[in-house]
């Protein structure tokens, strides 16, 4: 493998590489620009940044970077555009490409290199981690639709939920939650539904505006019943909670997004992880599958829309969250 400056005559290789990667990429329509549009800053970059090929033996091409040193908004070598052929990678060539801007970097008096990287590209994200790039700011979009409801809309996003009792008693249940949910505040109506998989089902309108209430019900119900209760929240439409009570006890919390309220100190923030092991002697989950699902992250935008994953989150437990209200 080799790596060599790209040249002006490269503009239709470039041209080739950069269709590959822009496919790949799959943009909203609002990110995507046309060929000629990337030509103009590409070949403005190759007479004045820095732009590589890596190519094989057989002088094919397997990849390019795009580099601008500190000269349009970033004091920063920034890399604008890098691509790798999924044939060519894991073997390093990425790694090289990036390697080749130190001496640029450091001879333009930079210390610092930066890029951008999709939220869904976790593969690209875990080797930046490894090669020490952190996070410093966040591209957000929303739907203009959205932006201008919510923005005339004083009110957050309403929350709802489910709990799930592990029983076939449902008369008990129900008399129990009847019975207990007076002492929490006023409540316009509950529902509790028949056992499915073992579990009775209850959703209540005090539980999904009030979480405190949710939670002391979940607590009272798992210990009167004498089993375990698994409690799934989805709030303001934006992320996912679950807790597990055993014999009136909770022991586990998740959080989609644990920051998503305010800054936790890190101990607070790992708290928030689901813990599998837990999730699997409860429910009878996978734990690999509970690991695999249950992540966190610092934005919703890093994890699927919060109703598909408290869907895929309820199915690893083999329980159906009732959310639609």
């Amino acid at each position: 493998m080799t790596i060599r400056p790209a040249t002006e005559t490269d503009h239709d290789l470039i041209h080739e590489l950069w269709e590959e990667f822009e496919a790949e990429l799959g943009h909203e329509p609002y990110q995507r620009e046309t060929w000629e549009e990337a030509w103009e800053d590409l070949s403005e970059t190759v007479e004045e940044g820095v732009a590589l090929i890596a190519e094989d033996d057989d002088g094919r091409a397997l990849g390019f970077i795009f580099c601008v040193l500190g000269d349009r908004g970033r004091h920063t070598a920034h890399v604008t555009d890098f691509y790798v052929r999924p044939e060519a990678r894991r073997g390093g060539i990425g790694r090289a490409l990036l390697a080749e801007l130190i001496e640029p970097a450091r001879g333009a008096g930079l210390e610092h290199v930066s890029l951008e990287v999709l939220m869904r590209n976790t593969d690209a994200r875990r080797l930046y981690e490894r090669l020490g790039f952190v996070p410093v700011d966040v591209f957000m979009v929303a739907p203009l639709g959205a932006f201008v409801d919510r923005l005339g809309s004083d009110e957050r996003p309403r929350s709802s939920g489910s709990l799930h009792v592990q029983t076939d008693d449902e008369a008990g249940v129900k008399r129990a939650a009847l019975q207990f949910l007076p002492r929490v505040g006023h409540s316009e109506w509950t529902e509790v539904s028949a056992a499915d998989n073992g579990w009775v089902t209850v959703t209540d309108e005090l539980c999904d505006r009030d979480r405190s209430a949710q939670r002391r019900l979940g607590a009272e119900l798992s210990e009167r019943m004498g089993v375990p209760v698994v409690a799934f929240a989805l709030e303001e439409d934006a992320l996912v909670r679950f807790l597990l009570f055993d014999r009136g006890r909770m022991v586990d919390e998740y959080l989609s997004v644990p920051t998503y309220y305010g800054d936790l100190n890190k101990a607070d923030e790992l708290s928030l992880a689901a813990n599998a092991t837990l999730v699997a002697r409860l429910t009878g989950a996978d734990p690999v599958q509970v690991r695999a699902v249950a992540r966190t992250a610092s934005s919703p935008s890093e994890l699927p829309p919060a109703r598909e994953l408290l869907d895929q989150i309820a199915d690893v437990m083999k329980l159906e969250a009732r959310i639609e209200r």
